[in-house]
């Protein structure tokens, strides 16, 4: 039986951990500013040939911020995923837990680039990293009471499948 729990624990977490390897392959000299200028750079000049060299160096920022963002919206979510387990629903308790986690990896994350020689820790990423992993909250808490209430509507009511 205890063999079985270990396993149903893995079920539920493999995701986000995969996700936080995923991560932290993405903190490493590989995917440094000065090496993804290198491939982001040139398409945005072709999609934007008049713009400036500090324009584009702008929209390569963006885009990377925009990663972190995202990456931390997943992450969030997959978290979330894990600290429910085969429960249904939604609740802010598990919210707050999975934000939690994510914004504690994301400050690792950034410790850990403290020591890439390209690279540099940084607080403003830890932030949008946690404000990735809110909105992912957000938008779960959104859908999951979108959903309850249409089934409500059809008198498919599960009343495990709520927003508490």
């Amino acid at each position: 039986m205890n063999a079985l729990r270990r396993l149903e624990w893995v079920r539920w977490w493999w995701p986000a951990l995969l996700w936080a390897v995923l991560i932290s392959g993405f903190s490493t000299d590989t995917f440094s500013g000065e090496h993804t200028s290198g491939v982001f750079i040139p398409i945005l000049h072709w999609l934007f040939p008049t713009a400036s060299g500090a324009t584009l160096e702008h929209l390569h920022l963006f885009i990377r911020k925009c990663a972190h963002l995202g990456e931390y919206f997943l992450f969030g979510l997959l978290v979330f995923r894990g600290i429910r387990g085969g429960r249904r629903g939604w609740k802010m308790e598990w919210a707050v837990r999975a934000v939690a986690v994510a914004a504690g990896w994301a400050a690792l994350d950034e410790l850990h680039q403290a020591f890439v020689p390209s690279r540099g820790p940084s607080m403003t990423d830890v932030l949008i990293d946690t404000c990735g992993a809110i909105a992912g909250q957000i938008v779960l808490a959104g859908v999951l009471l979108l959903r309850s209430r249409f089934a409500r509507g059809a008198g498919d009511v599960d009343s495990t499948d709520r927003i508490v």
